[in-house]
Parts: structure tokens; C-alpha cells; sequence
């Protein structure tokens, strides 16, 4: 499927969050902030979900 570069713009903005998360996770592995971290990656991957979704709903590019 062929997409705008919002969308690329869009998707490439979440992924460095959730690579950021995972590392500080990986990093300080067992302690609070890291299993914090580790939530709320999975969080904001959901988050990008929902915003993907949005933007291919409403951009006539990518529709």
C-alpha cells in the first residue's frame, strides 16, 4: 500500500518514542521505571495504532 509522507512523518515519530521506552526498560531492566517505561511503550504503540487508522480514514492520498 502506497502512503503520504505525513504518514510516514506520523508512524517514524512513534517508533522513536517506543524505541526510546524499550531502551530505558532494557537498561534499568527490574526496577519501577523501567516497568513503567515497558507500559507505556506498549501504550503509545496502541496510541500509533489509533492515529495510523485516523489518518488513513481521513487522507485522500493514502485512501
Amino acid at each position: 500500500m502506497k502512503t503520504c509522507h505525513r504518514f510516514d512523518t506520523i508512524k517514524a515519530g512513534f517508533e522513536r518514542d517506543v524505541r526510546f521506552l524499550r531502551g530505558h526498560a532494557e537498561r534499568h531492566r527490574g526496577s519501577a521505571p523501567a516497568k513503567t517505561s515497558a507500559k507505556n511503550a506498549f501504550s503509545v504503540k496502541r496510541n500509533m495504532a489509533r492515529a495510523l487508522n485516523r489518518h488513513l480514514d481521513r487522507c485522500p492520498e493514502c485512501g
